[in-house]
């Protein structure tokens, strides 16, 4: 079967693990290239063993590299900083970007949500982990609802899941996923926060989300979400509810205040997910890593299958 071949940029544990699904999951993408800083780092490291064309001199080494010309998209697992000169020199070659940092240059795209939007776009942003995981659970609250006035989300990881790249863009992080709440989520104002948990034994990703709307029934609102979870679980499958849905009245008798809307009344709905990795490369308890790349792929496949599509049919 003929596919296209990528390269991935960043060998840390996103990079890494992203890596590994491609070689035993993906349909129609196979690896062209690893890309990384350290020449002694574990995923480039790993990469040599497998056979695949490796380079630690950052994107300046990819272009150097023999088969360069024969890639036609690139995983971006790098830095938020990073990002932006990766893409100028990428989009000037004409190469698809996948962008797995916060830099969100190109569209949010969270394949639960909006899978087809942004396929042709050249750059894609991934969000954030935490964003992939929660931001459709918003969504299903905002489906059903006449309005959806806040969303705030927080998710939690295991310290040991977080490399180098995640603890520089924490800033990035909580900025992007807000951002994510409004524009893919539905609601009128989003908050983000993300907690490192130094547990050990390491603990799984969870997470909480809250959300305040009007003109939403709580049955109808179950629904939505039980019916989301299982469009999430179709690429990601230990992603799913660790308690029933629960919600609470909010009425004028004690309105919450809603920065930049002000006093508000309605249902709150609030979520309680976990996040179980694939542990391709790193334990199980790493969902945050597994969510993020498994999204990434599969819209990268998604993009690769129309790609191909059209190239047979010239």
């Amino acid at each position: 079967m003929v596919k296209v071949k990528c390269a991935i940029i960043g060998s840390g544990n996103i990079g890494s693990d992203l890596m590994i699904k491609v070689m035993r999951t993906s349909r129609h993408i196979e690896m062209g290239a690893m890309v990384g800083i350290d020449p002694d780092s574990d995923g480039l490291a790993r990469a040599r063993r497998l056979g695949i064309a490796t380079t630690h001199e950052g994107i300046e080494g990819l272009l150097k590299l023999p088969d360069y010309a024969d890639i036609q998209v690139v995983f971006d697992a790098t830095s938020a900083k990073a990002h932006v000169s990766n893409n100028e020199i990428l989009s000037r070659d004409g190469k698809k970007v996948i962008d797995l940092t916060p830099a969100a240059i190109g569209p949010f795209t969270i394949p639960a949500i909006n899978a087809d939007e942004n396929i042709d776009q050249q750059n894609i942003n991934m969000v954030t982990c935490g964003g992939q995981a929660t931001i459709p659970m918003v969504h299903a609250v905002a489906r059903v609802s006449k309005r959806t006035i806040y969303g705030e989300i927080v998710a939690s990881i295991a310290s040991k899941s977080a490399g180098p790249g995640t603890r520089a863009n924490i800033d990035e992080f909580t900025e992007t996923t807000s951002r994510a709440i409004e524009r893919l989520g539905g609601a009128e104002r989003g908050k983000a926060l993300i907690i490192l948990n130094p547990a050990e034994p390491p603990l799984i990703m969870r997470d909480t989300v809250f959300v305040l709307s009007q003109g939403g029934e709580p049955d109808a609102i179950e629904a939505s979400i039980n019916e989301m979870v299982k469009t999430v679980q179709a690429y990601v499958p230990g992603y799913r509810l660790k308690q029933k849905v629960q919600f609470e009245r909010i009425g004028d008798n004690a309105p919450v205040i809603v920065p930049g809307v002000g006093p508000s009344t309605g249902l709150k709905t609030t979520i309680f997910l976990e996040v179980e990795g694939a542990a391709h490369y790193l334990p199980a308890y790493a969902g945050n890593l597994d969510i993020m790349t498994s999204a990434a792929l599969v819209s990268a496949d998604h993009w690769a299958a129309r790609y191909l599509s059209r190239e047979a049919a010239e």
